[in-house]
């Protein structure tokens, strides 16, 4: 939360013109949980009441045809002549048939949120719009920003013309949010660019005033800026899908009336549960070690038992003639895994060098097993 004093109040043309109280509401507590589930349900009061027609799968002279047929007893349609003679009717299983528990107009739409809830969400989101963090986590751009919460002053307020609007959120480094909005503008997918909502786009700057002077026809034009009363804040523009830290440009005015509407005798500021948030030191203090629980002794452990089967360590606790054979073995293993490349060599030489014995004797039982004229010398015999 912010803790700051005193916030700094801009001119329209970026320049520092004074400084102001912060308001005790900056400093509420953080409860993103109770902005969620607010948010969540004030969101369903602008939903509309949808259904399917009463008469939708029940619009045919369908009957059971009964027992005894072989088939089962779904109503089914009567008459002849078509492929729709004899088809199962009604049921949610047909083809054609009307829906399983059709939905209904009196369905319960909207929701009931307590008074004091809404008012503590909405604490909480204006809390979170002054820490610069959050704001930034948001995704908002305020790179430029000179300080959060941005004041302007009251002349702000009076701004008629949107181009006056841009230069004055242009002095104060807040026209990148308005342009990274801007940029985000795409066709929304799916159906529902079908019926009247065709682009989504990325929210920008919520610039909150008191008076309205002019100050809505002058930014309510520029993409993703939003405008609020200081009256009405509205949790669904401070926290917009229910993420708090949303960007806002606040007037003079604006932010000193915050002070008027919550208060001891007005809207109550809720009170932190915890005013140390350092959990450690609380627990760990003499007060409260002093009081608690001796620590419970655990229960003994015991190492899961070794497999000798696996682990040599556990075979020589058995046996140590047998884990030393294993360590040789293993080590004869690793020799010849070692060797494998030189054996490997030998081998192939040897088997080189027997191929060229084998080819020279091939040559020689090649040329002795040529057959000739045995009379070519006649037949004296020496």
């Amino acid at each position: 939360m912010a803790a700051r004093p005193l916030v700094t109040v801009f001119s329209l043309s970026g320049d520092k013109s004074g400084e102001t109280a912060l308001p005790a509401v900056m400093t509420a507590p953080l409860r993103p949980d109770i902005v969620q589930f607010v948010h969540t349900n004030m969101n369903k009061n602008k939903r509309q009441a949808y259904a399917v027609s009463i008469k939708a799968g029940k619009q045919v002279s369908a009957s059971s045809w009964g027992t005894g047929r072989a088939v089962a007893r779904i109503p089914r349609v009567g008459g002849g002549g078509t492929s729709r003679s004899g088809q199962g009717a009604f049921g949610n299983m047909c083809r054609g048939g009307r829906m399983f528990n059709p939905t209904k107009t009196w369905r319960k739409w909207h929701k009931k949120i307590n008074i004091n809830q809404k008012r503590y969400a909405v604490a909480s989101a204006l809390a979170a719009s002054a820490i610069p963090a959050l704001v930034m986590a948001r995704g908002h751009v305020i790179d430029e920003v000179p300080e959060v919460p941005l004041v302007l002053e009251n002349a702000i307020e009076s701004t008629k013309k949107t181009s006056v609007a841009k230069d004055v959120l242009a002095a104060v480094g807040a026209l990148d949010d308005v342009e990274k909005a801007g940029d985000s503008k795409k066709i929304r997918a799916g159906k529902g660019k079908m019926r009247n909502r065709r682009y989504v786009m990325r929210r920008g700057p919520l610039v909150i005033y008191k008076a309205n002077d002019g100050v809505e026809q002058a930014f309510r034009n520029l993409p993703g800026v939003e405008l609020c009363c200081v009256d009405r804040l509205n949790l669904l523009q401070l926290a917009p899908g229910g993420h708090m830290g949303r960007f806002c440009v606040w007037s003079q005015a604006a932010l000193e009336e915050l002070d008027t509407i919550y208060g001891d005798s007005v809207k109550r500021i809720p009170d932190a549960i915890m005013t140390n948030a350092d959990l450690a030191r609380l627990i760990n203090s003499d007060e409260i070690q002093s009081v608690v629980n001796p620590a419970k002794p655990q229960p003994k452990t015991y190492a899961p038992k070794l497999n000798p089967l696996r682990s040599i360590v556990a075979l020589e606790a058995l046996d140590p003639f047998a884990a030393s054979k294993r360590r040789m073995a293993q080590a004869a293993s690793k020799d010849r895994e070692a060797n494998k490349a030189t054996l490997l060599k030998k081998k192939r030489a040897a088997r080189t060098a027997k191929k060229v014995f084998n080819a020279q004797g091939k040559a020689f039982i090649k040329e002795a097993s040529k057959q000739g004229d045995v009379c070519a010398n006649g037949f004296t015999i020496e």
